[in-house]
């Protein structure tokens, strides 16, 4: 890559090219370079290369259920399921088969074609190992692809879910590696690196992104963006969520996010890494629908659907179809 000339306000021609080399090898300097650009340099950068790698006009619909809610050992700061904070939330058992597949049934009728389980585990039990395998078999018999965010997983744990047909595995690093530690001290960086080692080599799918809004510096959103492009192979899928404040959670008084701060966050992700799926994640229920837009613009391609994310709010799907009509957008 030619480098971003520090005197100037714009990338150099050559500096990202639209069909690039993936790269893997991306230092803090030239990332913080990147964020600094003019607003219009940098969305149009991104758009540019967006385009070149995938349709503008085309956006994946996921659909995210809980299974298993509440009551988990890890400390996190921003989850109201965490068992250290006092947020409402009921702790709940593992939820049956025919519950999840009524869920995803409605989930494909109303447009989705990924659908994302999550359960509140610090890290999958092998008690649990054939019971979800039972699940992922299930929910592909009808006719969608599947994700899963249950926790650490090892290596054979990965391999038998991908042997049951698992699409996708979900284990966001959440943030850099330096704020990590601010906001979650009962599991270390280097476990989410190794679960994603484990589900990268076990041929599955990786989705893995972070949060933003939780009171870290730029460097930290561009550490993490970082962390994730230098990986051995680009996360398949990207979430980029902004942080939805629970009451009773210790972030729920943070100062909010600049909503050109998160866009830039997209942008750059995008850039970074061309060829994965970006998805505009948790938070949107708070973003004007401009915001949405300039999100799409800048490389986003992907959204969750429905009402809730696990236990927080979602856009409403009709408000999601009325924005794609608007902007000529269509779900896949």
């Amino acid at each position: 890559m030619k480098e971003i000339h520090e005197t100037t306000n714009h990338l150099s021609p050559t500096a990202y090219r639209l069909t690039p080399n993936l790269r893997h090898d991306f230092i803090v300097e030239e990332i913080l370079q990147l964020f600094a650009l003019p607003f219009s340099d940098l969305i149009f950068k991104a758009a540019e290369i967006h385009r070149a790698n995938h349709n503008p006009n085309a956006v994946q619909i996921s659909t995210l259920l809980s299974i298993k809610t509440g009551s988990c050992p890890e400390n996190c700061k921003y989850c109201p399921q965490s068992a250290h904070y006092n947020t409402g939330l009921e702790k709940e058992s593992l939820l049956e088969i025919s519950k999840i597949l009524d869920a995803a049934n409605e989930a494909k009728k109303a447009g989705a074609s990924r659908f994302c389980m999550g359960a509140a585990w610090r890290n999958l039990n092998e008690r649990d190992v054939e019971k979800v395998c039972e699940i992922v078999d299930a929910v592909k018999k009808c006719g969608l692809e599947t994700c899963m965010t249950l926790g650490m997983l090892t290596d054979s744990q990965s391999k038998r879910l991908k042997h049951a047909g698992l699409d996708y595995y979900n284990h966001n690093i959440d943030s850099s590696p330096e704020f990590y530690s601010e906001i979650i001290s009962t599991r270390n960086f280097e476990d989410r690196l190794n679960t994603l080692k484990n589900v990268r080599e076990a041929g599955l799918n990786v989705c893995s992104g972070g949060i933003v809004g939780m009171g870290e510096m730029r460097i930290d959103r561009a550490k993490m963006l970082i962390v994730l492009a230098n990986l051995p192979k680009h996360p398949q899928s990207v979430p980029i969520n902004m942080l939805v404040k629970v009451k009773g959670t210790p972030l729920e008084n943070v100062e909010p996010l600049d909503q050109f701060e998160f866009i830039r966050t997209i942008a750059v992700a995008r850039i970074m890494m061309p060829q994965s799926v970006v998805r505009l994640s948790a938070g949107r229920e708070e973003m004007s629908e401009q915001t949405q837009a300039l999100c799409f613009l800048a490389g986003a391609n992907s959204i969750f659907y429905g009402e809730k994310l696990l236990t927080t709010g979602n856009p409403e799907m009709e408000r999601d179809r009325k924005l794609f009509e608007k902007l000529g957008i269509s779900g896949k």
